[in-house]
């Protein structure tokens, strides 16, 4: 498996100068890639939870490419309402040609109505818009010019050409941990991006994931959750979310992904409250005991 680290691209404090010393702190340490998430409008709630500033995910990955080489890219996730479906081509195809360790679309639906509201884009409607943009952004990737006429967005005979044929577009991964993000997954995505699973759910989740795949014709995408750390001294209990407890638990949840095939792991350092998280020296901390107790880097093997 690969590990990577997602990006905390927000709070006081934040700056470019020290998002780029995380990125250059997750590379030294040995993870192959970095994830960044989104926001457009910080509406009142979504302050609450991610303060401002808040980076743009798609610039970031950019100002980053350039300074942090060695380091795939990517977005945990890409909110695919927010956005015209053919700018989101764009700038994820770009990126991708640009940076020679390549770039990652992660795909969700979002959670924020406010946001939704501020960007007038029905909330109801989030699920449908997802699955149709993420259907047209595919589109742009495969042809040139691209057509494409649905209910949300409709557009003929479009020149995108954002890399040439011969190479492969990004790959999606559809995160979400509901049966409808499992579905989007089969059917759009290259990989299933779940967000803080339990052990019992993925081993639930993953059949139908399959069989999902199976009914449209596609491979099963890849494993590719994204958990929380929260490491602690003593263990946690057995229903936990997977990378919370102590380090003997961390170990045997990497272990246990590797069995269920997992390709690519995401560690998030980020407490989900911004009055629990700590300054940017203890989270390299947290992610240098990983590296140095939990799993070699290097190898990818569980310590």
């Amino acid at each position: 498996m690969r590990y990577g680290v997602n990006l905390l691209n927000f709070g006081p404090g934040t700056t470019p100068e020290t998002l780029t010393a995380q990125a250059r702190t997750a590379r030294h340490l040995g993870f192959t890639f970095a994830m960044i998430s989104d926001h457009i409008a910080v509406t009142p709630d979504v302050h609450e939870a991610y303060p401002a500033p808040f980076y743009d995910q798609f610039l970031l990955a950019a100002h980053l490419a350039g300074r942090v080489p060695g380091l795939r890219l990517g977005t945990t996730v890409t909110v695919i309402p927010y956005r015209h479906p053919l700018q989101t081509a764009r700038l994820a195809a770009n990126i991708d040609r640009m940076h020679p360790e390549g770039f990652v679309l992660g795909a969700g639906v979002g959670w924020s109505r406010p946001e939704y509201e501020a960007l007038g884009i029905p909330f109801e409607e989030r699920g449908a818009i997802t699955d149709e943009y993420l259907a047209a952004i595919r589109a742009a990737w495969a042809d040139d010019p691209t057509t494409y006429h649905g209910r949300y967005v409709s557009y003929a005979d479009v020149r995108t050409a954002p890399a040439p044929a011969t190479k492969p577009h990004p790959p999606v991964w559809v995160g979400g941990n509901s049966p409808a993000a499992v579905r989007r997954a089969a059917r759009l995505g290259e990989g299933w991006h779940p967000f803080m699973p339990t052990l019992a759910h993925l081993r639930k989740a993953l059949p139908h994931l399959a069989a999902a795949a199976d009914a449209a014709g596609r491979a099963v995408p890849d494993l590719v959750p994204r958990l929380q750390i929260r490491l602690a001294p003593h263990p946690d209990t057995p229903e936990r979310p997977l990378g919370h407890g102590d380090a003997d638990q961390l170990r045997a949840d990497l272990s246990a992904l590797e069995e269920l095939g997992a390709t690519h792991v995401l560690l998030d350092t980020y407490p989900g409250d911004p009055a629990e998280r700590q300054d940017a020296d203890a989270d390299r901390a947290v992610l240098a005991r990983i590296a140095e107790k939990v799993v070699d880097l290097a190898s990818g093997e569980v310590r």
